[in-house]
């Protein structure tokens, strides 16, 4: 298996004490920050955008693993890469053109991520697997914390897996929504090697939580 990556979402933090608890995810071990943007359309929520990530990337030199989930990103990569984003995942769903939104990102100097929502066919992925560094899989309907897993979910995970190791590519495969303990090891064994987990990790213990999940590993 790819190298683990454990990325916690600051969408199910404590805003009070945002730095503190970042803080407490990078002294448990965690490689990545997953840092949600929604913007109201494309997904029902509006979460947090360029003043959060200006202020958080200040305390901290973590991977920020920035996932936008908005309509027509491409205008707002350039923004986000100077705000300090290490990594910037997309939508298929929100892109009019996939490749030069994919293209832009790279020409920014970040890791290229793609995502798909739990309703889209794994085969639109195809078309954009020699473009991207990572395909996240949403095991949720995006914009929303707290959600169950969607068990269909583990199937996709593997043909996303099986469409990795065919193209001969180094790609990293991101699993987003409802995975905790009970369910970790079966996303993992599908194919997974990055897991974005919110409620999993910042309820309660975050050290805690975290040495519990990689121990699982």
């Amino acid at each position: 298996m790819k190298e683990f990556r454990l990325s916690p979402s600051i969408l199910a933090a404590d805003f009070c004490h945002l730095e503190q608890d970042i803080k407490d995810v990078e002294a448990a071990g965690a490689q990545w920050l997953h840092i949600d943007v929604m913007d109201g359309m494309f997904v029902p929520s509006i979460s947090f955008g360029m003043p959060v990530i200006e202020s958080i990337r200040k305390c901290t030199k973590i991977f920020f693993d920035t996932h936008l989930m908005v309509n027509e990103p491409i205008r707002y990569i350039e923004t986000f890469a100077k705000l300090g984003s290490n990594g910037i995942t997309v939508h298929v769903e929100a892109c009019k053109d996939v490749h030069k939104t994919l293209e832009k990102i790279r020409e920014c100097g970040c890791r290229v991520g793609l995502s798909i929502n739990p309703e889209t066919d794994v085969n639109v992925l195809k078309e954009y697997i020699n473009e991207t560094d990572m395909i996240l899989i949403m095991s949720v309907e995006p914009g929303k914390g707290g959600q169950d897993y969607i068990e269909e979910s583990t199937n996709r995970i593997a043909e996303v897996s099986r469409m990795i190791k065919t193209s001969g590519r180094d790609i990293d495969l991101e699993v987003d929504g409802g995975i905790h303990e009970k369910n970790l090891r079966t996303v993992l064994d599908a194919g997974a090697n990055v897991i974005v987990a919110g409620s999993a990790v910042f309820r309660g213990d975050i050290q805690a939580n975290i040495k519990k999940l990689v121990k699982l590993v």
